[in-house]
């Protein structure tokens, strides 16, 4: 388990770079999917933008909440970033298309995950924000033996 204290924005990019690097270090090849969880708000966004600038990611990351799903092939490694804010049913998930290419050599950032929880692999990471007085609080926990690998190269205080 990882945990940490975010003051503020930057810090809650810095986290995304963080596990970028990890990830970058220990990709396995047949892909990882990273939840990302909390209130509105939490910073889930900010960090997959961390995560996306730390793979190789130009330009903006906005939350793909009303296209659903955005790709980001220029990354290393390939991301789809997926936001399933606005799903209503669990089955809706699979009206997007994506249940076949999981995790198919892709980053997968999941936002809003407990929407559809079944759609994802059993080995994953994930990472959960919490909205604090101050800032926000992190936690990313390991799944699986592919998860573990990764999140033990997250260096503290990204």
């Amino acid at each position: 388990m990882y945990t940490a204290w975010l003051p503020d924005p930057d810090a809650t990019a810095r986290l995304g770079q963080g596990l970028a690097s990890a990830i970058r270090r220990a990709f396995p090849p047949e892909g990882l999917t990273l939840w990302l969880r909390g209130p509105l708000g939490a910073g889930k966004t900010g960090v997959a933008q961390g995560i996306a600038a730390g793979l190789g990611v130009v330009g903006p990351v906005p939350s793909p909440t009303f296209i659903l799903v955005a790709e980001y092939l220029d990354a290393r490694p390939p991301i789809q970033h997926v936001d399933l804010y606005r799903l209503t049913r669990a089955d809706e998930a699979e009206n997007l298309g994506i249940a076949d290419q999981i995790p198919g050599g892709y980053l997968w950032l999941v936002e809003w995950p407990e929407r559809a929880p079944e759609l994802w692999p059993a080995d994953r990471l994930e990472l959960d924000l919490e909205l604090e007085a101050s800032g926000r609080s992190a936690r990313i926990v390991a799944t699986g033996p592919n998860s573990a690998r990764v999140l033990a190269l997250v260096e503290p205080a990204c």
